[in-house]
């Protein structure tokens, strides 16, 4: 099931760092439109449930005592094959690996504080978006 949308979370470290408004303006020129976007902070049951996919990995108590930290954005974005675009746009997991330009080569520090989320298909997309807003916040 392809869509036109994927699911986006500013990491706490782009928040705390100040990148938002840099990040949010790659995205817009990049051509997604944002049809839901909020600031808002995980607890530490919304991190647990949210990565429970990652609940055997050995990082998993790291990535959820990262995710409460601090604030993070959310944001549904839309645009034609939106999940592969911003997988794209969004660059490799480790930003030492990834390529020149992408949001994780500007504003990660690490594969841990990689400041950026991008959902990894079309089903995870709608999961994950559903997860953060309701359908009436999305526009």
């Amino acid at each position: 099931m392809r869509t036109d949308r994927t699911f986006t979370m500013l990491k706490p470290d782009s928040v705390e760092k100040g990148h938002v408004g840099a990040i949010l303006e790659k995205i817009n020129a990049s051509g997604f439109r944002i049809v839901a976007m909020k600031l808002t902070q995980m607890t530490t049951a919304d991190a647990k449930e949210f990565y429970a996919v990652h609940s055997e990995r050995p990082f998993y108590g790291e990535l959820v005592e990262y995710m409460t930290r601090g604030p993070i954005v959310a944001a549904i974005l839309e645009k034609d094959n939106a999940v592969d675009d911003f997988r794209t746009l969004i660059g490799a997991t480790n930003p030492a690996d990834a390529a020149e330009g992408t949001i994780r080569k500007l504003y990660a520090a690490s594969i841990g504080e990689n400041a950026v989320h991008g959902s990894d298909s079309d089903e995870n997309a709608a999961i994950e978006g559903a997860f953060h807003f309701a359908g009436r916040e999305m526009f």
